[in-house]
């Protein structure tokens, strides 16, 4: 009985520090992890860093479009539906099509990641298209805790697309960087987040493998029109364009 248990809790150990390996290195090389990224200065001696990648079957210019329309009631985030039900029940369905509304991006542009009123979102921070998107938030906390000072985060999302040897394929690299406090917001992050984010991460890049790699012959599709009670797509209720920090 003991044997039996001692082994059942090494499988789980096991399981877990697997989960911790592919939740910072799904996909990648050792040269992709080591090397330097856009970003990266935004978040001076981070606390965390993931970084994750996939191959797809497109040239950057067919994968940019679907890249450039991410967050809340814009494309989503091309996770698993039943995660979106499961864990963010306010999500529409991520989108199936390139949305022309949500092309035009800029520096400063804010992204969001949340209902407005949790003032949840990431700010533009560099944006090349074809090349690269960077994304900092300090809001991913609930807003009580940021109006109190109880935690902080500078979180960063950095997408860098390069192509493939003959140009009909693109690499795509995705890190996360981050310095949090107190310590229990960082302990938290470590054993709940990294882990978690094998599922995530790895359901996102696939999601856009998957919407960009079927359409490489294909015309884009246009927008889909907004829900009833639906903030307007080009500017969600709630959210400045540019210059809010």
């Amino acid at each position: 009985m003991i044997a039996r248990q001692r082994a059942g809790a090494a499988g789980l150990a096991a399981g877990y520090l697997a989960l911790q390996w592919l939740g910072r290195t799904y996909g990648t090389s050792r040269e992709e992890r080591r090397a330097a990224m856009p970003g990266d200065d935004l978040v001076g001696r981070p606390q965390i860093q993931v970084t994750h990648a996939i191959t797809i079957p497109a040239p950057p210019a067919r994968v940019w479009p679907w890249l450039a329309q991410v967050g809340w009631h814009r494309g989503g985030w091309y996770t698993a539906r039943w995660v979106d039900v499961l864990l963010f029940p306010d999500n529409l369905p991520s989108a199936d099509r390139v949305l022309d509304d949500f092309q035009q991006l800029e520096v400063g542009d804010l992204v969001p990641d949340g209902r407005p009123d949790t003032e949840c979102f990431f700010v533009v921070r560099e944006c090349e298209p074809g090349q690269r998107l960077v994304l900092q938030s300090t809001t991913h906390l609930p807003l009580s805790w940021r109006v109190r000072d109880r935690a902080r985060i500078n979180w960063t999302w950095s997408f860098v697309l390069t192509p493939e040897p003959g140009g009909g394929a693109t690499r795509l690299v995705f890190r996360w960087r981050a310095r949090t406090r107190p310590w229990w917001l960082t302990l938290g992050a470590h054993l709940l987040i990294v882990p978690a984010d094998f599922v995530m991460s790895r359901d996102m890049l696939i999601g856009l493998r998957e919407r960009a790699g079927e359409r490489v012959d294909g015309p884009a599709a246009t927008g889909r029109p907004a829900l009833e009670g639906e903030a307007s797509p080009a500017r969600p209720s709630g959210y400045r364009r540019k210059g809010q920090r």
